[in-house]
């Protein structure tokens, strides 16, 4: 795989409690203006985002890419693969709010492959996710795969 690099803008008006942004991609026109806030990143999103979100999709992206792949060589390439992504954060002593947890859950419709393969390749997608091992960096990250 070539080199890849990303360009995303972040900005912020006001201060943290009554302020907000807005996250946009600089490298394609994928996404603009994405509003966030404290409050929408704490209690409820009220069509706003939030990086652990966007943590969430970009991990899901990943994992889901990777795992196409594993399934593809393994010569079972999948129908449909629906993966959810729940990023967990939490306070860890004397380090403040850190990203403590990242759980997968996918389930596939692979014609020729069973749950075993399945969660074998789901593993191996694991393994070879960047963004998951960005995340193991300083958290877990959790798999749970099934057929459809």
């Amino acid at each position: 795989m070539p080199r890849i690099v990303r360009e995303a803008n972040a900005t912020w008006q006001g201060n943290v409690a009554r302020g907000g942004g807005m996250l946009s991609a600089a490298s394609s026109t994928a996404f603009a203006d994405l509003a966030f806030t404290v409050a929408s990143r704490i209690s409820a999103p009220e069509e706003k985002t939030s990086p652990e979100e966007l943590l969430a999709a970009a991990h899901g992206g990943c994992f889901t890419m990777s795992l196409a792949t594993e399934l593809s060589q393994a010569g079972t390439p999948p129908t449909s693969l629906e993966t959810r992504i729940t990023v967990t954060v939490d306070e860890v002593e004397g380090k403040g709010h850190q990203i403590v947890h990242s759980q997968i859950e996918v389930r596939g419709e692979v014609p020729d492959c069973d749950e075993a393969a399945f969660a074998q390749a789901a593993e191996a997608a694991d393994a070879g996710c960047p963004f998951s091992a960005l995340i193991r960096g300083t958290a877990t990250v959790g798999v749970s795969a099934s057929l459809a």
